[in-house]
């Protein structure tokens, strides 16, 4: 079999390009002008490569999730559970608002499904927040196991808790929120922690000494 035509496009490029659209017109409001102006191809060529519109967000999707996926491996490696809650709020108030003018302020997976009336978009949406949510839930699990926190508390929770608080952080930092306002929010948050207590130490026995 002959072998196709090669693409004239990069599609990593493509994909980042594309994003930069549905993050600041959300899902509906981007048109397919839109997209293809951004990228750099007519609609014959959008089509082949992604099938649609849907499938082109869906990669678009992808590809962010790929881009987040070193902070994520970062803050679940975190040696206490204490400290992955703190990378996790400190570094979504870091990458909210400072984009550096490469990203609109606060959050893709949030601001792109806003007002869109296709289920399918949001559910597509919350999938990839519960896959955070999950790898949270799971890392507290095991810090509960371990004793790093109480055996009183709960990791969906836990994760949840985490989730809401940075959604939060990133509709602020698209509200104009300052990269230093986003970060009192993540302390503030913070101290709401729970802390396993630490088993007693052992007292020396004076009398052998």
């Amino acid at each position: 079999m002959a072998a196709g035509r090669p693409r004239g496009f990069c599609t990593d490029k493509a994909l980042d390009s594309a994003m930069q659209v549905f993050w600041r017109k959300g899902y509906e409001g981007a048109s397919m002008v839109d997209l293809t102006t951004a990228i750099g191809i007519n609609s014959p060529s959008l089509y082949a490569a992604f099938g649609s519109k849907e499938g082109l967000f869906r990669a678009v999707l992808e590809r962010y999730d790929e881009r987040r996926k070193t902070f994520m491996e970062n803050l679940i490696t975190a040696p206490t559970a204490h400290e992955v809650a703190e990378r996790f709020l400190h570094g979504v108030a870091d990458f909210a608002a400072d984009t550096g003018g490469k990203n609109p302020p606060g959050c893709l997976l949030l601001q792109s499904g806003l007002s869109c009336g296709d289920s399918d978009i949001p559910d597509e949406l919350a999938r990839h927040r519960a896959e955070k949510e999950a790898a949270l839930c799971a890392r507290f699990e095991r810090a509960v196991r371990d004793g790093d926190l109480p055996r009183t508390a709960k990791p969906s929770i836990l994760a949840r808790y985490l989730i809401a608080m940075t959604n939060g952080i990133c509709i602020q930092a698209a509200s104009g929120a300052s990269t230093e306002e986003l970060h009192e929010i993540a302390s503030l948050a913070l101290a709401a922690w729970p802390i396993a207590a630490k088993p007693p130490e052992t007292a020396m026995d004076t009398s052998l000494v």
